[in-house]
């Protein structure tokens, strides 16, 4: 009877140990695999119905070791192909697809093949436009009049001393207050025409004290004037990402990108591809246009609009691109090693050179 229940028992594990051996093997290799792509130039494009760009090119080399059988299945937008590959209706996808906490939880990724930004486009500016527009603005008027303000102060103040003992200089009524002002002007700039100054004690002192303090405001509103006819533009403007909230922006459906904006509560246009936003963009129908700047820089240089629009120099945060597979896919042990060899090759750095 012991005996028995031992050679069951030795049945069952010899049984577990067989189908744990199966398990990593259970991957047919020899099937057609079906990779899930959207057309994201540079990485990805169609061209006469064949497919080119850096990821296709960087799959060919992966997939000269691998020796996979596989078919291209082309989706409309990144959130379909997403979405595809979170249901499973794709074994992989080689798509330019960001690393990010919200994703991890939806899907599994490869080791990053790819360093890239998000970036910011805009309208170039006319740096005349911009200057003018400074010029009228309320910082300029602002600066203007509180100077105004200050000279007149002191100017009324000087009259007051002197309207009655220095008369013939500053006058009474309003004529004198002018006077006063004038003279509060010429000492301020120091340009002392000498046609007028206060000959009573009282004048003097304010006349002393407007001398040592107008070399400190002057100083300082001319330094505020300068800021404010200074061309300003938006590159200085943007530091971060909560200084998009100033602006009105668009930025791709369901890319990182957009989960940037979100995270941030800032408010913004969706389109479901670069070729729509760059349109927005080209038409001023939007001010900032933020998605992965490697893109951005391309599809600029495309359309031919590097006089029109810019990227700015200021990027918002570090992307990582890897292969996405659905949670728990075999295949994901299976090319890793590969892409991660791959990567290190002579052969990968030369296909990287091209598009950089």
């Amino acid at each position: 009877m012991i005996k028995k229940y031992v050679f069951l028992f030795s049945l069952l594990i010899s049984s577990f140990s067989f189908n744990a051996q199966q398990a990593p093997d259970s991957l047919d290799i020899n099937q057609t695999f079906v990779i899930g792509v959207t057309p994201t130039p540079p990485f990805i494009m169609k061209e006469n119905g064949e497919y080119t760009g850096l990821s296709i090119e960087a799959w060919d080399l992966v997939n000269e070791e691998l020796d996979f059988n596989y078919e291209f299945k082309e989706y409309t937008s990144l959130g379909n192909l997403l979405n595809a590959i979170e249901n499973n209706e794709v074994d992989f996808s080689i798509n330019p697809v960001t690393v990010t906490d919200n994703r991890m939880q939806r899907m599994d990724f490869s080791q990053p093949y790819f360093i890239s930004h998000t970036g910011v486009a805009k309208r170039s500016e006319s740096q005349v436009f911009s200057y003018l527009a400074n010029l009228f603005s309320w910082n300029f008027i602002s600066a203007i009049l509180i100077l105004l303000a200050v000279i007149f102060v002191f100017g009324f103040l000087v009259w007051i001393f002197e309207r009655k003992k220095n008369a013939e200089e500053f006058g009474g009524g309003s004529r004198g207050i002018l006077e006063g002002f004038w003279w509060s002007a010429v000492t301020m700039t120091t340009v002392g025409y000498g046609d007028k100054s206060p000959r009573t004690t009282g004048g003097r002192i304010i006349g002393l004290i407007w001398m040592f303090m107008a070399i400190i405001i002057i100083s300082s509103l001319t330094a505020g004037i300068a800021s404010s006819l200074t061309v300003q533009t938006m590159n200085d403007e943007i530091t971060g990402v909560q200084d998009l909230s100033k602006f009105e922006v668009t930025s791709v459906r369901s890319s990182s990108a957009q989960e940037l904006l979100n995270l941030y509560n800032i408010q913004h246009t969706e389109v479901v591809s670069e070729k729509e936003g760059m349109e927005l963009l080209e038409n001023k129908e939007t001010k900032l246009f933020v998605y992965d700047e490697p893109i951005l820089r391309y599809e600029l240089k495309r359309r031919g609009l590097e006089d029109d629009i810019e990227v700015l120099p200021k990027t918002l945060k570090k992307d990582y691109y890897g292969y996405s597979f659905p949670k728990n896919s075999p295949l994901l042990n299976k090319i890793d090693p590969v892409l991660i060899g791959v990567m290190k090759t002579m052969e990968w750095n030369t296909i990287m050179a091209e598009y950089e």
